[in-house]
């Protein structure tokens, strides 16, 4: 009897789920109940102005809000009483998807009045995400600011606090394991300052979560301006660590993040290094935006270097967010992405680096991308081929 069926069966379904994830990350997505499921954020650190959404068993992010959304051929039904929403596409059903629910932790505040939500958010189904401080030193003027971010937004408009302390992140992180079943955590804050670019602050933060919750979690920042900060940042319990390039060549980087651009890819490429010493191979990781301008070939060549230090390259899709200069800047065709994300894929799998692998964190997560379900596709034709 013939075993071929009952193999490429997986891969089949895999390949539909990459087709139908890259589409909706590209195109966004129409919603009869806008209530459905989690609320979306709109404004602040990103993924923003999206919506989670359980396609095929994974959760990822979808745009909502966009202009690319508001016209999208993708359009969720409203959930029956099974929570299941059938989605179509040109007005033919092509799935059905379901959405995270709103998480029991919101209904929280702290002792001293704070409402639980504007110190961490849910993300996908099982993350817990925080901005622990929601300021940057290079925000607001356009030498310096990076031309993508909202963080200051959310701020703005009340829907969070400026400094999350290490208390309330503990007592909230706590409430989230014990009512919604978070796994792990993602801690980023903006930069602020020149020297340790906000080491510090994640190290206070992360032993206040620590000591009230065994919660792994990863560490956002940029490089620190010296690298003993790594291990500080292990030893206050940082599981993974990320430090996000968004763009890999200098004339980019230049234009979309002036100010962060100070800090060259060489010297990220050095802290890299760095950092895989302390956290381990895998536990380190960037995130890249397709889009912004770079070239297929130049990512794919700098996610080589990356894989070869031992860092995990995060590729999603650039998505505008409202109220910042890049708000009318186009979102990466399906096409693109796809053709971006499956060499990518089986470099992941031939550099052994594994987003199931990694302890906390985006690319664990992987809800802002379909590059895990590219990943795991080129781990089943491997499989398969052998």
């Amino acid at each position: 009897m013939s075993t071929t069926a009952p193999v490429l069966a997986p891969l089949r379904a895999n390949e539909a789920a990459q087709y139908l994830i890259t589409e909706m990350q590209a195109s966004g997505l129409r919603l009869e109940d806008p209530a459905a499921g989690a609320a979306a954020r709109k404004g602040g650190a990103g993924p923003t102005d999206h919506k989670a959404v359980t396609v095929d068993g994974r959760t990822v992010m979808v745009p909502v809000h966009s202009d690319a959304a508001k016209a999208s051929p993708f359009l969720a039904r409203a959930p029956d009483a099974r929570g299941v929403s059938v989605l179509e596409r040109n007005g033919l059903a092509v799935a059905r998807i379901e959405f995270p629910r709103q998480p029991r932790f919101y209904r929280l505040q702290t002792f001293d009045g704070v409402p639980y939500s504007k110190i961490a958010q849910l993300h996908g189904s099982d993350v817990l995400a925080t901005t622990v401080l929601q300021t940057c030193i290079r925000y607001g003027r356009r030498s310096t600011s990076c031309q993508f971010c909202a963080i200051g937004e959310s701020l703005k408009e009340g829907r969070t606090i400026n400094r999350k302390t290490p208390e309330q992140l503990g007592e909230v992180a706590r409430a989230a394991v014990l009512l919604d079943g978070i796994k792990h955590m993602v801690m980023t804050t903006g930069t602020p300052n020149f020297t340790d670019r906000g080491a510090q602050i994640l190290c206070e933060s992360a032993f206040g979560v620590k000591a009230a919750v065994d919660l792994p979690i990863q560490g956002q920042c940029e490089p620190p301006d010296d690298p003993r900060w790594f291990q500080r940042m292990k030893d206050a319990g940082i599981d993974a660590l990320g430090m996000h390039l968004e763009a890999v060549t200098p004339e980019v980087r230049t234009r979309i993040m002036p100010g962060k651009a100070s800090v060259s890819v060489p010297e990220y490429l050095h802290a890299f290094g760095d950092a895989v010493k302390v956290f381990g191979r895998g536990q380190v990781s960037t995130y890249i935006l397709a889009g912004l301008g770079d070239t297929d070939e130049a990512i794919l060549e700098m996610c080589e270097t990356l894989i070869r230090i031992g860092v995990y390259p995060f590729v999603v899709p650039f998505v505008p967010v409202g109220g910042t200069p890049l708000a009318n800047h186009p979102t990466p065709n399906a096409a693109a992405m796809r053709g971006l994300l499956a060499p990518l894929g089986r470099m992941l799998v031939e550099g052994g680096l594994k987003s199931a692998d990694i302890k906390a964190g985006c690319g664990k997560c992987g809800a802002c991308s379909s590059l895990a379900s590219y990943e795991a596709g080129a781990a089943a034709v491997r499989a398969h081929a052998a």
